[in-house]
């Protein structure tokens, strides 16, 4: 959570109260909580008409409806497409843990079935032709393995790389910044936009789309010294595996504004789990309603 840009979630109430009273008569809150609540998200992993089996009702047998797939793993079905962000859903499934497979017992083509890991319902579906029937299958795969799929911030990334940089709504930091290349020992100048723990990289504001982007969940983030002379930012990573980036604004006040936007933005972006065991490891007076 920030207020103003400032990141709350680390300081006593009492200091993030009198912080908000120090600022303008309109505050700005920002809640890290679900990204997909956020300006640039992608689509739904997989939306379409199926037929979906039915037993219950006056009315046995197949019914079209609009289904979506989401990114979290839950499939919502609506009875007609214009319904989708208008309407409740008719039913949401967690497709985490289920079983999927495609099906050849009930006499139809192009019919799949999926198997719930909670309760003994089994859902039959049915698609227009095979290509499609794969389509869903691979992904509804993804969204039951998702620890064998990149994160959904990884395709937030993907996303917005494809954008041009002013069309990456309310960007946490943006300006100038050299990026070291370790290979020729020469430092490179790019546009950057930081957004939700992702910095990416353009050849200039006028770039149609980025020249690749860095996500940063897990990164820390330090001030160094280079050749003794250029104050740099490095971005170590969480494992040996990735890569440590160096990055520096070119003066000592841009190099704290970055350095303070980067922190902020890859802190209030924990991972669930995270959020909560820091929350439960705090003082049982910072805790309380």
């Amino acid at each position: 959570m920030a207020v103003n840009g400032t990141d709350v979630t680390s300081i006593p109430h009492s200091e993030a109260a009198c912080l908000a009273r120090q600022g303008p008569d309109v505050l700005t809150l920002v809640v890290g909580s679900d990204i997909s609540r956020f300006p640039n998200t992608p689509r739904p992993t997989c939306r379409g008409y199926l037929h979906k089996r039915t037993h219950s009702g006056l009315l046995k047998g197949w019914r079209k409806r609009w289904f979506v797939l989401k990114h979290d793993g839950t499939l919502h079905y609506y009875k007609h497409k214009k319904d989708e962000g208008k309407c409740r859903p008719l039913e949401v499934t967690k497709l985490e843990g289920s079983e999927i497979g495609v099906d050849t017992t009930l006499g139809k083509p192009f019919v799949f079935r999926c198997v719930p890991q909670s309760g003994n319902r089994i859902f039959y579906f049915c698609a227009t032709s095979n290509q499609e029937m794969k389509r869903w299958l691979e992904a509804m795969d993804k969204a039951i393995h998702p620890l064998n799929q990149n994160h959904v911030w990884v395709d937030v990334t993907m996303h917005n790389i494809s954008l041009p940089p002013l069309a990456i709504k309310n960007p946490e930091c943006l300006g100038l910044l050299h990026q070291l290349d370790r290979n020729k020992d020469v430092w490179v100048q790019h546009y950057c936009i930081l957004k939700d723990g992702c910095l990416y990289f353009y050849a200039s504001i006028r770039s149609n789309s980025a020249l690749g982007g860095i996500y940063l969940q897990g990164y820390t983030v330090y001030e160094q010294t280079h050749n003794s002379r250029r104050c740099i930012i490095e971005l170590r990573p969480p494992s040996e595996e990735f890569k440590t980036f160096y990055l520096s604004a070119g003066s000592a006040a841009e190099n704290k504004r970055w350095i303070t936007a980067l922190k902020t933005s890859i802190n209030k972006w924990l991972p669930l789990h995270q959020a909560i065991q820091d929350f439960m490891s705090r003082p049982l007076e910072e805790t309380r309603m």
